[in-house]
């Protein structure tokens, strides 16, 4: 299943498809995928948007879904153009129409925003342990070479004397730095962009603050347009 796949009047070659395929790398995203659907077709039914029973039926699948991956019964499909779309390609298959309902009330544009916000916070949290522990470590073996003496440098050259423990200290202070730029980092995607829409936000009674909510963020977005382009908090890295 292809969003864009309606404009066109034959097959698309092969080497587009490649091109405008992310499944390769976005699916790593997909019980964030999961996670966001399920909160938002949760709000859907709280609202009224659409039925409790539809609403229901779709998380339930979606669960169902996210344990199906994880045990290996399912496998994410690499020829699907993106994470998002094999995942309500998955429930549509699975429940019929009523996975269609998902999508009421989102774009790709908010939903993806959301996934890479909800990935990212994840990653904050297990790097801010490993931070931790590894500080943790160091302040230990300094505490074990207090007294040991040795040259402290000064453009290449001995300077003045110091124990093992102060320098080890000096990196322990550069770790709680980043320890505090990745907290700084996630407190900024601390905010949900679901509900902005394509760009303009929708005209759906959508309680964004349930979501926000049920999805762990502090609160929604301001900005629908901001919300949707903003990515000043992540920066891609080349690939190896």
């Amino acid at each position: 299943m292809k969003l864009w796949a309606g404009r066109f009047s034959k097959e698309i070659d092969k080497k587009t498809n490649d091109f405008n395929s992310s499944i390769s790398f976005d699916s790593r995203m997909i019980h964030e995928d999961i996670t966001g659907s399920i909160a938002h077709a949760t709000m859907l039914g709280a609202c009224g948007i659409i039925a409790e029973s539809e609403s229901k039926l779709i998380c339930d699948t979606l669960e169902q879904i996210a344990k199906d991956i994880d045990s290996g019964a399912l496998e994410i499909d690499p020829n699907a153009e993106d994470v998002h779309t094999f995942v309500e390609g998955e429930l549509t298959e699975r429940i019929g129409t009523a996975g269609k309902r998902l999508h009421t009330a989102r774009s790709r544009n908010d939903q993806v925003a959301t996934d890479i916000r909800l990935t990212l916070k994840k990653e904050c949290d297990a790097l801010s342990i490993q931070l931790k522990e590894l500080v943790t470590a160091i302040c230990q073996k300094a505490l074990q070479h207090k007294s040991d003496v040795m040259p402290g440098y000064t453009h290449l050259q001995r300077a003045q004397p110091i124990t093992f423990g102060h320098h080890l200290m000096a990196y322990a202070e550069m770790f709680l730095r980043d320890l505090g730029r990745l907290e700084d980092a996630k407190n900024r995607m601390d905010e949900l962009p679901l509900g902005a829409g394509a760009l303009a936000g929708t005209t759906y009674p959508l309680d964004r603050n349930m979501t926000a909510k049920l999805l762990g963020f502090a609160r929604p977005t301001n900005n629908s347009l901001d919300s949707v382009a903003d990515g000043e908090f992540c920066v891609p890295l080349p690939e190896r």
